[in-house]
């Protein structure tokens, strides 16, 4: 069945609409990080750069990285940028782009972020490395997405919250366990919770009154230890699509000790090049 542009808009040069990548300008290992500042923070350690492209806040570089070719692409922050870099990295795989037809034989993206996140847990302690062993989303975007099956802890951690708010909006997935167990000498493994805003939605009030409650302190109860913008939609779209996923995080505050790491970025940059030197023996 042809897909219709409407349905997957693309470029004038036959580039995915957003991203503005061709088949050929990705590896087949994708870092995602939402800041596009970071895209260059990453690639610096690529023995070559082939591609630099932008359009909006999506900036790809891709290269080598000994005998693999990499890239790292900038999200943008929040689960809906999430829906339209999964869904465009997996139409540059999957998709025939001038037939406009999905592919018999489809491939599967090692998709891996890294990024900064906030902790509810007082025993994470800021400048910590948290892989997320499942995806927690607080932002309802599986809810178009029918066919998704939630991972076994969300009745564990459904069970626990009180706000019907926040636990109606509620759906789980978990991290590709091969990728986890590889990498797992990077940091500690937790639960992470996605919530759709950075204001309200992470328990914050400056003119806006939030939802009553202290959500936050509920998410810690139920074993949420950190909460960002992005791993659930990413954990989610992986498994629907066949791809996979581990989401690694540098904790910049902590809610609960009320800890903020103002100079992050050597722990960042340490992070990285963690990440990339266990990536050259997978």
């Amino acid at each position: 069945m042809k897909i219709q542009s409407s349905e997957l808009p693309l470029n004038a040069d036959g580039s995915v609409y957003h991203l503005n990548l061709l088949p050929q300008d990705i590896g087949e290992t994708i870092f995602l990080v939402g800041d596009p500042g970071r895209v260059p923070l990453v690639s610096q350690f690529f023995d070559e750069i082939l591609v630099t492209k932008q359009k909006r806040e999506f900036i790809t570089h891709t290269g080598w990285l000994q005998n693999k070719k990499v890239s790292v692409l900038s999200t943008g922050i929040g689960t809906d940028n999430i829906d339209i870099v999964l869904n465009e990295l997996d139409a540059l795989v999957n998709i025939d782009l001038k037939e406009r037809s999905i592919k018999k034989e489809t491939k599967s993206l090692k998709l891996i972020r890294l990024g900064t996140s906030g902790s509810l847990n007082p025993e994470i302690k800021v400048g910590d490395f948290i892989l997320s062993q499942s995806g927690i989303g607080f932002d309802g975007m599986m809810n178009f997405y029918p066919q998704h099956q939630d991972s076994a802890i969300k009745e564990k951690i459904s069970k626990g919250l009180e706000n019907p708010v926040i636990r109606n909006l509620m759906y789980a997935a978990d991290a590709d366990d091969a990728l986890l167990q590889h990498f797992k000498s990077v940091g500690r493994v937790g639960v992470t919770g996605s919530l759709s805003g950075f204001y309200g939605p992470q328990g914050r009030q400056v003119r806006l009154k939030r939802i009553e409650g202290d959500f936050l302190a509920d998410l810690n109860k139920v074993g949420i230890d950190n909460f960002e913008m992005e791993t659930s939609a990413i954990y989610a779209l992986s498994k629907l699509l066949g791809h996979q996923a581990l989401s690694i995080n540098c904790i910049i505050a902590n809610r609960t000790t009320g800890k903020f790491l103002e100079n992050y970025q050597p722990k960042v940059k340490e992070m990285i090049q963690k990440s990339l030197y266990l990536l050259q023996n997978f």
